[in-house]
Parts: C-alpha cells; structure tokens; sequence
C-alpha cells in the first residue's frame, strides 16, 4: 500500500452510527501535535484493518512496539520538504506528517528541498539536501 507524502496523521479509530450518519473520533494527540486544527475540513481515507494488517507484515522495517509512534521516515528514503524554522545550532527544521521533525543542516527557512534521509530517530530526522528546487 502506498502512502501519500501528504499524509497528516494516521490512527485506529472505531466507526460509530450517529441519527443521520457516522463518526470518525480523532484522537487528541493528533491535535496536540499541530498536524490538525479544529474546525477545519480534511480529506479522510478509510482502510480495512485486514489491509493494514497483511501490509505491515510485509513491511521491511524493523518491529517496534506498539504504543511507540513509528517514524514517518526511512533511511535512505528522499523527500521533498520546506524549511520552516531554524534550529539552536543553525540548521534548518522541516517538519512532516505528525509533525514529525527533519533536521537540514546548512538550509534556510522558506528553501523548498529535496533531501536523503541519513539518520532516523524516534523524534526526529536528519536529512542531506540533494536538489535545491526553486
């Protein structure tokens, strides 16, 4: 299954019958975290939890537990990103689905990149610019 790069959040979330519909509930971490904002429209997408299942077995990323958030990044993986901030030390900060931090040495905030991804970490990546993009 492939996963679009403009992916916010992604959850396990019960479908409940309401009088005139049915509800999604997000969870308010996923609202903490600034991927999402009250009252502002999303795009939804619903997968079968037999589809995630038989996907994540065949997946070559090393298992972790489950209560510990996945990084939405792989080593070696590219991304094109936006700088958004500046760090302590002076590299640039782009920030992915769940707000997910990539840190870019030698980048500028408002520089759109594209970057390898060289280091992962639980909270946070490092990403090596390989194409400036205008």
């Amino acid at each position: 299954m492939e996963i679009s790069d403009k992916l916010l959040c992604l959850f396990n979330a019960e479908l409940t019958a309401t009088d005139d519909g049915y509800v999604v509930e997000v969870p308010q971490s996923e609202i903490d975290t600034g991927s999402l904002e009250s009252g502002k429209t999303y795009r939804v997408a619903l997968i079968s939890r037999d589809a995630v299942e038989s996907e994540s077995s065949k997946s070559s990323r090393p298992s972790r537990p489950s209560s510990e958030p996945q990084p939405p990044v792989e080593q070696g993986e590219t991304r094109y990103v936006e700088v958004e901030d500046l760090g302590k030390q002076g590299d640039g900060i782009a920030r992915v689905e769940r707000g997910y931090v990539i840190i870019v040495p030698g980048a500028e905030i408002g520089e759109q990149v594209k970057v390898e991804i060289s280091e992962v970490r639980s909270n946070f990546a490092v990403g090596e610019v390989i194409e400036e993009t205008p």
